[in-house]
């Protein structure tokens, strides 16, 4: 009997109103009527496509990747101890970073230049020094990892990486699985001459692929196999990577279109959008992905990071907040809203009119179909 191809099977048990089998017929006969009541077809709701799948199987990866995280945890002598972990990489600098490629932070507290705040809830923290990073990726060669960093400024790891040719030293965005003594290369500005001849002067696509689509490389659009993950993406040719960027991140080469001069990039958040067929991206996912699982445990470590405390606007005055006032803590008969009357939970749009992003294929789900 053909059954149909995309069905999953489940047995049941048989139910009190069937009628018995008759004893007469045979054991084989019998055994064929038992297993055909038995037999539910339960055809599948979704059907995957093969990138769905590999969306699936990296996600399920990464849950299993947490769950075995290795925490560094502190014996609790006092409670901001207490509550405090982070994830352990033994692999990181511990010594302080290349002062040459860093420059010292000028801090506005969230002022802008007549003094009044603009950003809220910034202030203070310990003093600083901004990693100068290599978004453009243009020096050709391969470049060996000096050394995988922490930077205060960003929630992922960065490299330092030292280019072979010329000894030169830059910092990149360090991709997960990146370890000290790797090689990676950068073909933003074409196929290097040593690589060529090292392929004998013939460049047969299959063979350059698998030379050059390792992790960490830097490739323009054109040259990335159609279903890699990629992270740190520029939007034009010769543009600042800007996609991609935070602890964890990554996309995924859908689709090229070189009749439109674009490809078709989805993002971590669901989003599809067009991309230079010119520009280019990093192979690999950005490192640190168990960046969320860090717990503060107290106040203090995010006054160290220039944070503020933010105050409710139910415990402000009237005069300074929307939900301000009153007798009691309600905020009074009006909907969720910003100090400066914005609405907080639905009814606001940004994309009207002129401020259409024609560059967006699919928009991120929202509301229930997120979940």
């Amino acid at each position: 009997m053909a059954l149909p191809s995309r069905a999953s099977f489940s047995t049941t048990s048989i139910s009190s109103q069937q009628k018995p089998v008759d004893s007469k017929k045979s054991e084989g006969l019998d055994a064929l009527y038992v297993g055909m009541s038995e037999l539910k077809i339960v055809p599948d709701a979704v059907e995957l496509t093969d990138l769905e799948k590999q969306d699936a199987l990296i996600r399920r990866r990464r849950k299993l990747a947490r769950a075995n995280v290795v925490m560094r945890k502190y014996k609790p002598q006092t409670p901001g101890l207490r509550w405090f972990k982070t994830p352990k990489y033994d692999y990181l600098h511990t010594r302080g970073p290349h002062k040459p490629l860093t420059f010292h932070k000028k801090r506005f507290a969230g002022r802008n230049n007549s003094g009044k705040i603009v950003v809220r809830h910034r202030g203070g923290g310990h003093r600083r020094r901004i990693r100068i990073i290599d978004f453009f990726r243009k020096d050709m060669g391969a470049q060996e990892v000096v050394r995988i960093e922490r930077d205060p400024g960003r929630t992922s790891h960065i490299a330092l990486v030292k280019n072979q040719r010329d000894g030169k030293l830059s910092y990149i965005l360090a991709c997960d699985g990146l370890r000290a003594g790797d090689l990676v290369q950068s073909f933003r500005n074409g196929i290097p001459e040593e690589l060529i001849q090292e392929l004998g002067g013939n460049v047969d696509p299959a063979v350059l692929s698998s030379r050059t689509n390792q992790r960490g490389n830097c490739l323009p659009m054109e040259m990335i196999p159609i279903g890699s993950v990629i992270h740190n993406i520029s939007l034009t040719p010769h543009g600042p990577a800007q996609l991609c960027r935070a602890a964890g991140a990554y996309g995924r080469l859908i689709a090229k279109l070189p009749e439109n001069n674009k490809v078709i990039v989805k993002l971590s958040s669901g989003e599809q959008r067009y991309v230079h067929y010119k520009s280019c991206a990093t192979m690999g996912v950005v490192s640190n992905q168990d960046h969320q699982l860090t717990s503060l445990g107290k106040a203090g470590r995010n006054r160290w990071k220039g944070r503020r405390p933010s105050v409710r606007g139910v415990a402000m005055n009237a005069g300074d907040h929307p939900h301000g006032g009153g007798r009691g803590k309600s905020k009074g008969n009006v909907p969720s809203q910003s100090p400066w009357g914005v609405l907080a939970k639905g009814g606001f749009k940004t994309r009207v009119g002129k401020n259409i992003n024609y560059m967006k294929v699919i928009d991120r789900p929202r509301g229930k179909t997120a979940r």
